[in-house]
């Protein structure tokens, strides 16, 4: 993995430095920005996503449509653009939600200890996926994928489990 650095955050998202993203993942994580991207059709289905088999951690599991990391001195909204294109192949309107901190085992020794801004977006076409970030995609009703991640909790990444709750309520809030 290429030197990609991480932002390193307070509890209050005050940066307070930068590390390298793999050590920014181990010894029990350092706490660092994130952003969760959700995207929506005009049927109000949500884009998910199945990570690659090559990715460092999670890999095989279905995500939602882009998480990610902004780069030290970028925005939140700019580093979700920039990923939805490198991981899907399009772009769209998105707009901050809200923050969703957590911490999660994520296997390989490595934790997610995020303070993870959640965005959401609109769009009805196909992603081009990039091959070596996702393997595969589809749209999916928020209430069903909450019931399968009850019943297959092994097949969602782990943050997906931790924050679909909080997803459907903020969808029911009109957001």
């Amino acid at each position: 993995m290429p030197d990609i650095r991480v932002i390193l955050v307070d509890a209050n998202d005050n940066e307070i430095g930068t590390e390298e993203k793999l050590r920014a993942h181990q010894n029990g994580g350092k706490l660092h920005r994130a952003l969760s991207v959700f995207v929506f059709n005009s049927n109000g289905k949500t884009m998910i996503q199945r990570r690659a088999l090559t990715k460092y951690h999670s890999a095989g599991q279905w995500a939602n449509t882009v998480c990610s990391h902004p780069y030290p001195g970028e925005k939140v909204i700019d580093a979700a653009h920039r990923r939805l294109m490198e991981e899907m192949g399009f772009d769209c309107d998105i707009r901050e939600t809200f923050v969703f901190p957590y911490k999660a085992e994520v296997g390989h020794g490595l934790t997610e200890q995020e303070y993870d801004h959640i965005l959401f977006g609109s769009y009805d076409g196909e992603p081009r996926l990039n091959s070596d970030e996702v393997m595969d995609w589809k749209w999916v009703d928020l209430k069903e994928l909450r019931d399968d991640i009850k019943t297959n909790p092994d097949k969602y990444a782990p943050w997906l489990r931790l924050m679909i709750d909080k997803v459907i309520e903020e969808r029911k809030k009109g957001k």
